[in-house]
Order: C-alpha cells, then sequence, then structure tokens
C-alpha cells in the first residue's frame, strides 16, 4: 500500500529543507575572508630561554584606505600618538578574546595570549602594518622545548598568511639551539574543517 503524504506536508518539508540550504550558504558567504594579513614573526630570546614573539601584520589596500579613513584625523597620510592609541583601542585590543590570532602551544599543551605588550600603528605610503609584542616565557632545558604559533582567525573572517620572504627571524638566540619550520598545522583545523592554519614550528634548547 502507497504512502501518500499530504500536500501541506510536503510544502512544509521543502519549505524547511529550501530554508536550511539557503541559511547554510548565507553563513558560508559571510564567512569568507574579507581582511588580508601577511603575517610576520621574531623569535625573541633572553638568557633563560624564549621570551616571546615580535608580530608584524602588513594588511591589505582596502583595509588600509578604512582605517586611513577613519583614524588619520588630520589626513596627513602618518598615524600619530594619539591616533594609534585610537586605533588599538577600537581596532585591535577586542582581539584579545581571539588570542590576538595567534595561538599558541608549549610541549602541545595551549598557552593563552591574554595580552600583548609595545603595540604600534604604521601607515607609510598608505601601506598599513600592526606591529606589537607577545610575551612568552618558556624557560630553555638540555631538551628540546617544542613551541607552535598558529596564525588565524577562527571566524575565517580574516585571512592570515605568512610572508613568502623572511617570514620568521631569531632576537638574540646565540647561546641555544634553534630549529624552526613553517607549515600546515594538521592538528588544528577551521572553517568548516576545509582549512588547516600555517603555523611556526619552534624547537629550541640550551647548546650541549
Amino acid at each position: 500500500m502507497n504512502s501518500i503524504v499530504p500536500k501541506k506536508t510536503t510544502l512544509i518539508i521543502i519549505s524547511v529543507i529550501s530554508l536550511t540550504i539557503l541559511l547554510t550558504f548565507c553563513g558560508v558567504s559571510r564567512s569568507h575572508p574579507h581582511v588580508f594579513i601577511v603575517n610576520r614573526i621574531k623569535i625573541v630570546f633572553d638568557d633563560k630561554g624564549l621570551a616571546g614573539f615580535k608580530i608584524q601584520w602588513n594588511f591589505d589596500d582596502m583595509f588600509a584606505v578604512m582605517i586611513a579613513g577613519d583614524y588619520d584625523k588630520n589626513q596627513n597620510g602618518i598615524l600619530e600618538k594619539n591616533e594609534i592609541a585610537l586605533i588599538k583601542k577600537e581596532a585591535f585590543s577586542y582581539l584579545a578574546n581571539h588570542n590576538y590570532f595567534t595561538f599558541v602551544k608549549i610541549d602541545e599543551k595551549p598557552f593563552k595570549v591574554e595580552f600583548i605588550e609595545n603595540f604600534t600603528a604604521i601607515l607609510n605610503n598608505n601601506k598599513l602594518s600592526y606591529k606589537f609584542f607577545v610575551p612568552c616565557h618558556v624557560t630553555a632545558t638540555n631538551n628540546f622545548k617544542h613551541i607552535t604559533v598558529a596564525v588565524y582567525d577562527p571566524s575565517y573572517y580574516t585571512a592570515l598568511f605568512f610572508a613568502e620572504k623572511n617570514p620568521a627571524a631569531l632576537d638574540n638566540s646565540a647561546i641555544f639551539e634553534v630549529k624552526t619550520a613553517i607549515k600546515e598545522d594538521k592538528s588544528t583545523s577551521i572553517y568548516y574543517d576545509m582549512i588547516n592554519p600555517w603555523a611556526l614550528f619552534l624547537n629550541f634548547r640550551i647548546k650541549q
């Protein structure tokens, strides 16, 4: 005996399926990157071991125009101290809720980036850069310490890429044995599990 679904029920089912598909595709379209950042990291050591990371972000031209239009109040093409302070307050500090897009693991254990130091914004020939320091103190031992620094926006509204040239550098590392590599972080996925963010893989120890 054939089961016949009433027309009203059929219409409801079709409507629900159509709405689900529409919301799914709308969600995807909202999530694709709107801001693009080229990332560089300087790995900073002190006499005990790792001290932290100097981060530099170079933004795409459209975002640079937006920031200049909103914060270069006198339109002189330079960001001055008071303008930089306002950028930090209104266009940067909220990233504390997202680890400042800098996700660190120390020997596979997450290290929360709760604050940064020495933030500045630079506008030069209409090119915008942010620079800041992420404190991350790890004492060197005779065995390698394993650090991973992945840079990404979990919402994928912002796309971050390591620079093709000189993506990472060392500072004050002479007394340590240091190994670095930049590659996809296979342990992390974003954007509906479709993308593995790139990360800096750092191993260091006291020179033997």
